[in-house]
Parts: C-alpha cells; sequence; structure tokens
C-alpha cells in the first residue's frame, strides 16, 4: 500500500514533491530548538488549495494521519511528526501568493505559506501595516500564526491574530474546501466558524488562505529603554502611558536583569545602553501614522513624571531609527541568546496584567525555596499580560541537567501559581505535545469535553495531527 499511496501523492503534487529520503526530510521533522524530533513516512509540497485538498482526500481515503507544518518556527512540538513514521507531513511554503489587496476595505488576502515578514511588506507596498510582529517574523508562516493564534510585540494596541483576521480558507479533514474568505467586519450569520480553526494548531483542517485587516502605516515613532526598580513599577508606569498615550502606545516589553545580562554576554554587537545594571528593564513604543506627532515629547513628559514618582531610575530615548533598532534587538535577541546559553525550562503564561508583580514575587520565592540558586530568566509582553518565564541553573553542566530533569516539578509550581491568580499556562504559543497532558490539570472537564466534542465532529477520524493539543 506504501508504494502505490506515494506514487498517489506524486500524482498530485509532483515527484520531486514528495520527500521521503531522511536527508531530505530532516528539516521538516524537527523543531528549531532541537526539542522534538520524529519522523514523518513522507513530507507533501502542495503548490496551491486544490492540491492540499486532493492530498488530504489521498490520506484520508487509506487512513493515514497527517501533521500540517507552517514555517517549523513553534515551541511547542505542534508542527512535528511522531517517531512512528507513519504520519504524511504537509508543508504549506508552496502556498506563497498574495492574492488581493482592498486598499479600501484595509484587507489583504494571502495565502498560507507567506512568511509574516512577506506579509508585513504587501501591507507596507500600499502604505498600510499588518501589526503582527514576532521575532521569528522572517521564517514563521502565517499559517503557523493563525494555527497557534499568535501574538508578538504589538497585541497591546492591535490584539493576537484572532483580532487580525476577517476570513480564512481551510481544507477540512476529509479534503473539503470551505471558503470562508470574507473581508467583512459584520457578518452576523450564525457561528463564526473561522474562530474555530484559529488557534487549534492544525487539529481540525489545514488553513490555506486569510483575508488579514490592515492599518495605517506607522509613520512616526518614539522609542525608549528604561531602567526600573521593580515589576510593580513597570505595571504603574504602564498604567500612566496607557493613559497618557491611548492608542498611540504600541508595545510595552519588560525583561528582567538576567535576560539583558545574557543578551549583552551571548549576542555579538549587543551594547548596555545605560550606564548602570538595573533589577528590571521597559522597552516602551509610541507610534502614529501622523507625521506631525509630537511623539517624543508625548514620551519625555510621561517619563519626566514617572521618574517624579519613583518608577523609572534611568532612561535612554532613541534619536534615530538606527537607535531605535538597536534597543528592539535587545529585546528581541534573548530567546537566541537562551538558546546559546543551554538548556532551560521554557513557561508562556499569561496573566491579569494587574497580577503581573504578584506572579513573579511568588514564582520567583516558590522556586528558589525548591531549587535554591536557580536563575529566572524573565521577560514579556507586559501591556497583554503575556510573560516569558524561563528557570535554569546558571552555572549550566549536570546541574542543570539534573534541574530540566525536575521539568514537571517545575511547571507544577508555576502553573498552579498561574492557576491561582486567574492565568493561563499557555499564552501565545499554544499547547502542541508540550502541554497536550498538562491542561488537563487546569481546564475543567466541561472545557475539555467542548473541546473533544469539537474535534470529533470535524475530525471523527483523528487523522488531523494526531497528538497534539488533545
Amino acid at each position: 500500500m506504501t508504494q502505490a499511496f506515494l506514487a498517489a501523492l506524486r500524482s498530485i503534487v509532483g515527484e520531486a514533491n514528495v520527500l521521503t529520503t531522511e536527508p531530505d526530510c530532516a528539516a521538516y521533522e524537527e523543531d528549531w530548538r532541537g526539542r522534538y524530533k520524529g519522523r514523518a513516512l513522507c513530507v507533501v509540497r502542495p503548490g496551491c488549495t486544490d492540491e492540499v485538498a486532493a492530498v488530504v482526500r489521498a490520506c484520508a481515503a487509506a487512513g493515514v494521519p497527517m501533521v500540517p507544518q507552517g514555517g517549523n518556527t513553534g515551541l511547542v512540538g505542534g508542527g512535528v511528526p511522531h517517531a512512528g513514521g507513519d504520519e504524511v507531513l504537509i508543508s504549506l511554503a508552496r502556498l506563497n501568493r498574495v492574492r488581493a489587496v482592498d486598499v479600501v476595505n484595509n484587507t489583504l488576502t494571502v495565502e498560507a505559506g507567506c512568511t509574516l515578514a512577506a506579509v508585513q511588506a504587501a501591507a507596507a507596498e500600499q502604505g498600510r501595516l499588518f501589526p503582527l510582529s514576532l521575532a521569528s517574523e522572517g521564517s514563521c508562516q502565517i499559517a503557523g500564526n493563525l494555527a497557534s493564534n499568535a501574538g508578538g510585540v504589538q497585541v497591546l494596541r492591535y490584539g493576537n491574530t484572532r483580532e487580525l483576521t476577517l476570513g480564512l480558507e481551510v481544507v477540512l479533514p476529509d479534503g473539503r474546501i470551505w471558503n470562508g474568505l470574507r473581508g467583512l467586519r459584520k457578518d452576523n450569520t450564525g457561528y463564526d466558524l473561522k474562530h474555530l480553526f484559529i488557534g487549534s494548531e492544525g487539529t481540525l483542517g489545514i488553513i490555506t488562505a486569510a483575508v488579514l485587516k490592515l492599518f495605517p502605516s506607522q509613520s512616526r515613532r518614539a522609542v525608549a529603554w528604561l531602567a526600573l526598580p521593580d515589576a510593580g513599577a513597570a505595571i504603574h508606569l504602564l498604567a500612566s502611558l496607557r493613559q497618557r498615550a491611548g492608542e498611540r502606545l504600541t508595545a510595552f516589553e519588560i525583561v528582567c536583569s538576567a535576560a539583558h545580562e545574557l543578551v549583552l554576554q551571548k549576542m555579538p554587537g549587543s551594547v548596555r545602553p545605560l550606564a548602570e545594571p538595573a533589577p528590571w528593564y521597559a522597552l516602551v513604543e509610541l507610534a502614529d501614522s501622523d507625521l506631525a506627532a509630537e511623539l517624543e515629547i508625548l514620551l519625555e513628559t510621561a517619563l519626566s513624571e514617572a521618574f517624579e514618582a519613583g518608577w523609572v531610575i534611568d532612561a535612554v530615548l532613541a534619536g534615530k531609527e538606527s537607535q531605535a533598532q538597536a534597543l528592539w534587538a535587545l529585546r528581541e535577541n534573548i530567546s537566541e541568546a537562551q538558546k546559546k546559553d543551554g538548556i532551560s525550562i521554557k513557561h508562556d503564561v499569561s496573566v491579569p496584567v494587574s497580577a503581573i508583580p504578584a506572579f513573579l514575587q511568588q514564582a520567583d520565592a516558590a522556586l528558589e525555596a525548591a531549587f535554591p540558586g536557580v536563575r529566572i530568566v524573565a521577560f514579556g509582553h507586559a501591556g497583554d499580560g503575556n510573560l516569558h518565564y524561563n528557570p535554569s541553573m546558571p552555572q549550566g553542566g549536570e546541574a542543570n541537567v539534573a534541574f530540566v530533569a525536575r521539568t514537571t516539578e517545575v511547571n507544577r509550581i508555576v502553573h498552579d501559581i498561574v492557576a491561582a491568580l486567574g492565568g493561563s499556562i499557555s499564552a501565545e504559543h499554544g499547547l502542541g505535545q508540550l502541554k497536550r497532558d498538562e491542561i488537563l490539570r487546569y481546564k475543567s472537564e466541561v472545557e475539555m469535553d467542548m473541546m473533544r466534542t469539537i474535534k470529533a465532529a470535524f475530525d471523527p477520524r483523528g487523522l488531523m495531527n494526531p497528538g497534539k493539543l488533545l
């Protein structure tokens, strides 16, 4: 059956787009952090929606499980096959066309394999902004952003991917195509089906295209790097800036001292922007489409009040675009610096913005009590309550190997505190394989039953990305 099945796939997408050898498949079978590695029966690279549908129909007829994959930049193993070698990995990279631009409606229709950077560029060519922004935007693809409901650094102003999407085209697990590519902001005609697929991690179908919202381009911006005495000061400052700047406050990122020092140590070209180290830092950006907007004056006035209140110890404002980019690099390079430093236990959590100081205080204290000497690398999108909270042993070596081996204990401490504060154990990365079982402790049986019912309705045979999310 295998050779006949592979021949059927080749007849759909062409021989060059069905990969079977280990060297050809290797890059698709392992996540970028090297945490998850599987083996696919083959990698199929369809070039259009009809080909995706034909591949899915062939897999469904043969009872073969499917793993959809975008740019393979995920952090929870959602797009990686299992080790059994019986799954077809469907890469969407060749679906990379911009189908339509409607400047008046402020929408962009793109295929699933477009990189996020390409989507941003297509919007910019029309004098518009697509505001989703991630450190991996050069390689992540819009299908993966949709499937994981990606967040990033501008959620504070524009919302998650869910809020940026008006319509979808999806290949269902039986091979049917749902064309929901409508650029409507009002459509009150029953269930809003697109929201079932956004954040579903490829378990309900394969997203092949999307209608995305566009916004006025940001003609001016003001960026500042701030030294803070503690995380509580950051939240006071955030509230003050939101009151003063309104929607012009585009991003508010916080970075702990340990995270900042790692970037300075591990990333060549990184320069300390302030004279003295501080316990915490904030990266603030104001942006406006009005060229006459006096953002620097607005930010300087707000920071002057923050200095008087004791929320800010020191500050540097970017004087030109290259300086703004350098300040942003200090934030965006944290994950890469951690990767170079060694393995840590990753947490992508969210709590109400007001609860961020309490979470940090409680989690830091609990981990230090359980694992003396632990180092916490904490950073993230404070404006929307999303923190990346990554503990490890600073000396590395055997001590850190032993610490990482106790990941289950560490997760229980961190996630229980998150849950007690009304938070989520996955803010923007999804569940994938990493948190598929962990979520059972924190979602009610009613919630889990509803999710399983939806999965069974769309994919009763369990062929679509099995073992992920559920």
